[in-house]
This record gives structure tokens, sequence and C-alpha cells, in this order.
């Protein structure tokens, strides 16, 4: 990899990843790699300024914080073929990051020696349509949208049709609808109950959250499927949709959601040298500690 120019992206008001973030910009400018350091998170969004500022794209983005941190600068740099590089400092879970202590002066080297794997992540693109010929967006995501009622209505649920490829399958009457690709599978969607998708499969997974029907039930979906959804009922119930977490728009009254895979892919960037997501899952989700501790330890 080229390594003359990284944004180094860290986590908003963290200040374990500003102290990582000031060794990480003292070692990439004693090789002489030219640094732009930024913060990121719900308040500040650091993209638009720095796209609009920096006349050249960085040959890496160099991610500090937790998974929230890594979505937002997956949905700016997919578009622009950015490979992204995240450690899991200040974060939380981290499904997408790496163990901090992997930050070593030996990375830099690793980088330039071609010593890591990219992985492809499947990213969704999600346009409104008013019905005037205008569709506004599309809004991308790496984990999920989902669709839930407005704050400000009277009661907490809304009723939802879903088209798929044309054909109506289902009207949803509960908390909203999500929509996640494989890496979202682990994040709202599974904690609303649906299925974990590997990476390696490509696949949209659909989930309504909290539905009041015992037949609605999560349903998994080939990638190139193009989902419709339409807020029913009173004409007064907005729907509020968002996108990994944050806020993209406002259904109103006739408005329909159309959620498709995206023509970008968000390219990560793998470290380790026989990367194992199954582990990752055990690890992250606590699966057979009772088992694992129980073990007798070899002679």
């Amino acid at each position: 990899m080229r390594l003359e120019r990284v944004w180094l992206i860290i986590r908003q008001d963290s200040q374990v990843a500003r102290r990582e973030a000031h060794l990480c910009l003292q070692e990439l400018q004693e090789i002489g790699v030219k640094v732009t350091v930024a913060e990121s998170g719900l308040s500040t969004n650091p993209f638009p300024g720095l796209l609009a500022t920096e006349t050249e794209r960085p040959d890496l983005a160099l991610v500090l914080g937790g998974d929230g941190t890594v979505l937002g600068a997956a949905r700016h740099l997919a578009p622009l073929d950015v490979p992204i590089l995240c450690f899991n400092v200040g974060g939380n879970l981290g499904f997408l990051t790496h163990d901090r202590r992997l930050l070593r002066d030996t990375l830099w080297t690793r980088l330039r020696e071609d010593h890591f794997a990219l992985e492809r992540r499947m990213m969704l693109a999600a346009s409104i349509d008013s019905g005037d010929g205008v569709m506004q967006g599309p809004h991308t995501a790496l984990n999920d949208f989902y669709l839930r009622p407005c704050l400000d209505e009277l009661s907490p649920t809304c009723q939802l049709e879903l088209d798929i490829d044309g054909e109506v399958v289902d009207q949803y009457r509960g908390d909203g609808l999500i929509i996640a690709t494989p890496t979202g599978s682990t994040g709202y969607s599974m904690a609303a109950g649906g299925p974990i998708l590997h990476p390696g499969i490509e696949a949209m997974v659909i989930n309504p959250i909290c539905p009041m029907s015992l037949s609605s039930r999560a349903i998994v979906v080939p990638p190139r499927s193009r989902l419709t959804i339409w807020p029913l009922g009173e004409s007064s119930r907005r729907v509020r949709l968002w996108k990994d977490g944050v806020h993209a728009t406002v259904l109103e009254p006739g408005d329909r959601c159309v959620v498709q895979r995206s023509d970008c892919v968000a390219l990560m960037v793998v470290l380790n040298q026989n990367p194992s997501y199954y582990s990752t899952l055990t690890q992250k989700l606590h699966w057979a500690g009772s088992l694992t501790s129980a073990l007798p330890s070899p002679n």
C-alpha cells in the first residue's frame, strides 16, 4: 500500500482515542506521511469538510473508536474506494475493529509491504420517492436502515407494507422494520431477534421490530432484491428513516422508501493472518463462556 496521505479519524469526546491518535500522528509524521486529524461522532461529521478542503484523497483512513465511528467513515469513504483500518479505542463491542494492541510501530511497515487483506463489505442504498418523479437520496448504510414512527406521534406503532421486486409480501404493524446487511446482522437486527449472517454471504435481512402479528418473521432475501416500503394508516402518522443509527429523513404521507444493494462497498483492512468470524462472535457475544471455563486444564 502506498502510504503517503492518511486521514486519522478519532471518536469524538474520547480522551483515550485522542491519546492514541497523538502517538499515531507522531509515528506517521516521522516516516514522512501527511496526516489529517478529525473527530467524528453523533454531533460531529467531519467528512463533508474534509472532502471539500482536501484536494487529494487519502491512501488510508485510520479510525480510532468503536463501531459507530467506523460506520460513519464507511458511509462517506466507500464511494471513494478509500481503505479503512479500524481499532477499538474507546468503543464498546467493536465487531468491525481490531484490538488496539496491534497499534505498534511495525504496523506502518506491514501496511507498506502489503501484509494485510481487504474485505469488501456489502452496503445498502435507500431513496425516497414522493411521487413527483424526483428521488431523494440515495442514503447509504453499512449496517442497516430502519423505519420507526416519529417521536411526536400519538402511538409508538406504525403500519408498513413491504414490496419485494414488485410483489407485495407483507404488511407489518408494530414498532417498525429493519433492513440489514450481513455486517449489520449482529447489530439492531440481532437485538430484535433476527438471524446472524456471515459477512461472506451477500444478502439482506428484513426484520420487523416487535410485530403485533406472530406470523411476521425475519426473512433473508437475495442481494439484488428491490425492496419498497410504503407507510400505511392515517395520513398524519409520519415515519422516520434511520441509517446506521443516524437520522436520515422523514417519510411524509404518500412517500415510499426504496432500498437496494449499493453500488459501492466498504473496503475494510484486515490485519489478522487467519481471521475467524466465529472466533469474533464467540468473543464479542460471550458464547460458550461457561463451557470454556469448565474445561479442565491440560496436565
